[in-house]
């Protein structure tokens, strides 16, 4: 195996990871151009973390095919892992609002947001396998250090 091609399964579930969050803003923004939704309560505060975990979602799969394409630079793991970090928080803030918008919907749009937290769950799923399958290749030192 080519030394690039290590990083084949981090960027596969990156990418799995960045498709969930499309879903995941697709769905609550669209909430706000519906009436009886569009000042759901926690939408809003909800979208003040989706929007950065989405940057750092997308920069951490720029990343990761950087790597896979032959591109290496110790900055550019650095830069992966630093994003796959900062959308792992991002991500807890995501679900605290997905709660309170799921508590506070119309009762005929509850099953509807269950379907955004479930789209979440996708996502953060394939975030920790890509954190866990980077952890394997670059061992932990780097995580702790980017942790700090």
């Amino acid at each position: 195996m080519r030394q690039n091609e290590m990083w084949r399964p981090v960027s596969v579930q990156l990418n799995a990871s960045l498709n969930g969050e499309q879903m995941v803003c697709s769905m609550s923004t669209q909430l706000f151009h519906i009436p009886q939704t569009s000042d759901l309560q926690g939408n809003e505060e909800m979208h003040t973390h989706l929007v950065p975990a989405s940057y750092h979602r997308v920069t951490a799969v720029g990343s990761a095919e950087r790597l896979l394409n032959g591109e290496y630079h110790p900055s550019i793991v650095e830069t992966m892992i630093s994003c796959m970090q900062s959308a792992e928080q991002r991500d807890r803030n995501v679900r605290a609002g997905l709660m309170v918008m799921r508590d506070a919907a119309p009762a005929s749009f509850k099953p509807f947001i269950e379907n955004i937290i479930r789209w979440q769950d996708v996502t953060e799923m394939h975030l920790r396998n890509a954190r866990l399958l980077s952890m394997q290749i670059t061992g932990p030192a780097p995580w702790q250090a980017q942790a700090q």
